[in-house]
């Protein structure tokens, strides 16, 4: 059985990597000038890869209850303890999520950035019109009629 849960963290560890490949490739996305042309394909890999790690964490839960074990961190600790294999792929794994977690860490950053750009600059824009206008865009995003 230890061999079932061996696989199951060495899909884990392969699964993170393409999953923090996908977050570089966001970040990257992320700082052109117009990233929406390339982020709708990045968004669905990342959301069919959070549904494979969501099945294989399941998986190793149920595998880890079949040895005795108690389920995630706490049942992973206690299953590596006496198996060298089983404890060098964990600990690969271990290092790929804090390495996919720098990646969203950033990515997060990089999208709060711009939205505040976005909001200063509406903010901005609709200072330019002035209050005795009403704003420049209404809360639809289109520009109001302005009586004409």
């Amino acid at each position: 059985m230890k061999d079932a849960l061996l696989a199951t963290v060495i899909d884990e560890y392969s699964a993170v990597e393409l999953f923090a490949s996908v977050l570089a490739a966001e970040e990257r996305a992320l700082t052109t000038v117009h990233p929406i042309d390339t982020l709708p394909p990045i968004v669905e890999k990342k959301m069919e890869l959070v549904e494979k790690l969501s099945m294989l964490e399941k998986v190793r839960d149920s595998q880890l209850a079949e040895l005795g074990y108690p389920a995630g961190w706490k049942g992973m600790e206690l299953a590596v303890a006496n198996d060298s294999r089983l404890a060098a792929q964990w600990s690969l794994l271990q290092k790929s999520v804090e390495r996919a977690k720098r990646f969203n860490t950033t990515n997060g950053a990089l999208i709060r950035t711009r939205m505040e750009y976005n909001r200063r600059a509406l903010a901005a824009l609709n200072v330019a019109v002035g209050p005795e206008r009403g704003a420049l865009y209404g809360p639809d995003g289109r520009v109001p009629a302005f009586g004409i």
